[in-house]
């Protein structure tokens, strides 16, 4: 046994890789006990100068136990804030989308008064039919009444001369009342206007559809130029009748204003409606000088033509529109007098009742039937077409910055068609004004 013990530890010490030792005690109790290599020190050279708190790795503890200890720190790692920077861009599409949302908003209220206007117009053209039957049917059985009252005085029927006298009386004074009314407010130009007013606001809806439909970003400045013209055109055409409707009967013949005023615009372009010296670049956003020199004679020629052709029509149809309106109401009156002082010994009472009514069944027709008030709006709108050319060009004119206004060749084109003329018309009729040798209007439509 204890060769066996002997040739066992010499084994155990021989071997050169072993780090296990025993000691043999006499007392027969084996200790044993296992040793680790020290592990060496690890340093990092890092790129950036250490902190000052900690390190990211410590040097290794050796415990009591014999054991190696290592304690790694758990270094807190605070997140750096996240900054959200944006960028003009972006604010221009919140903007332009804004904008987008608001012209829609816009849209859809045009729409609406296209229908509104479309159904008025409607419904004042039926009252200018219905009042026009009816007050010449009262006027007309008046009148048949006044004269047989003589034909009853004749025959000796005491009462039936006084049914017939004051049944029309009554007929009379009513035809003068509703004639009164009627010739105050014009249903017949009531219903242009509204004619026109759906065509005006159908064509600022074209107008909306096809800023929307190019695609272009819009701005607040085009919100506030289509929110203006909306404004200026329910200024122009009012709906309601009483307190906002239109004078039918003003003093002066006055063109149509249904589009945002711009001021200074008339004294400035007279200011600058002289020759120039300078001479433009040719063809710069399609502008040359000839071209502005085209414009103006255009202008002139509008003024002095059109507009003023139309300003005396205007003037005309409104004389003739307001002695119409008086003589209706002072024909049926003297038929109501006439009518009442029949059968007092005066043949003429009767005879004067019936004539007055049937002229004043005439000029009624004459007023209402004809459409006067109609015509005397039609000429208001013309001229206000004219007048609202003469601005366009003057305003673009006015811009003395050529690459801000619209493209010439663009504006030319357009000024052509208002007028009813092709382009190469449009540069012939200013060249035969600069000559003054022109004997014909700047439109060819109206």
């Amino acid at each position: 046994m204890a060769s066996l013990l002997q040739s066992s530890s010499v084994l155990l010490f021989s071997s050169p890789c072993s780090s296990i030792s025993y000691n043999y005690c006499s007392s027969n109790r084996i200790n044993a006990s296992i040793s680790l290599p020290k592990v060496p020190k690890i340093r990092f050279s890092p790129s950036k100068k250490p902190s000052r708190d900690h390190h990211l790795v410590e040097e290794p503890k050796i415990g009591d136990d014999g054991f190696t200890k290592y304690s790694i720190p758990i270094k807190k790692v605070v997140p750096a804030p996240i900054t959200i920077s944006v960028q003009e861009e972006g604010i221009f599409n919140v903007d332009s989308s804004m904008a987008t949302a608001q012209l829609y908003a816009i849209l859809e209220a045009v729409a609406d008064r296209v229908e509104m206007h479309n159904n008025i117009g409607e419904q004042r053209d039926n009252w200018n039919t219905l009042l026009l039957n009816s007050i010449n049917m009262i006027t007309l059985t008046a009148a048949t009444m006044a004269g047989l009252t003589l034909a009853a005085g004749t025959a000796g029927a005491g009462g039936s001369l006084l049914a017939l006298k004051l049944s029309s009386t009554l007929l009379f004074s009513a035809a003068t009342g509703m004639l009164v009314i009627m010739n105050k407010i014009q249903p017949s130009q009531l219903a242009e206007e509204q004619r026109n007013a759906t065509k005006l606001f159908k064509q600022l809806q074209r107008e909306l559809q096809t800023l929307l439909a190019l695609g272009r970003r819009p701005s607040e400045d085009d919100v506030k130029e289509v929110t203006e013209k909306v404004s200026a055109l329910d200024k122009a055409y009012p709906l309601p009748l009483l307190g906002k409707m239109i004078e039918k009967f003003p003093k002066t013949f006055e063109p149509a204003v249904w589009w945002p005023e711009k001021e200074n615009d008339h004294h400035q372009f007279q200011r600058n409606n002289k020759p120039h010296h300078h001479t433009m670049k040719q063809n710069r956003n399609g502008w040359s000088e000839e071209l502005e020199i085209e414009m103006r004679q255009i202008v002139e020629v509008l003024k002095s033509k059109d507009t003023e052709d139309y300003a005396r029509l205007g003037s005309l149809g409104l004389k003739i529109n307001k002695t119409l309106a008086i003589s209706g109401p002072l024909l049926t009156g003297i038929a109501a007098v006439g009518s009442a002082f029949v059968g007092t010994n005066s043949s003429w009472a009767a005879a004067v009742a019936a004539a007055a009514g049937a002229l004043a069944a005439t000029v009624n027709t004459l007023e209402h039937g004809g459409q006067v008030g109609m015509v005397v709006e039609m000429y208001r709108n013309c001229a206000g077409i004219f007048k609202l050319l003469e601005e366009s060009i003057e305003s673009t004119l006015n811009e003395s910055d050529v690459e801000k206004r619209e493209n010439g060749e663009m504006f030319e084109m357009k000024v052509a068609l208002q007028l009813g003329r092709s382009v190469s018309e449009l540069r012939d009729l200013a060249k035969r004004s600069s000559l003054s040798e022109l004997d014909e209007f700047a439109s060819k439509l109206f």
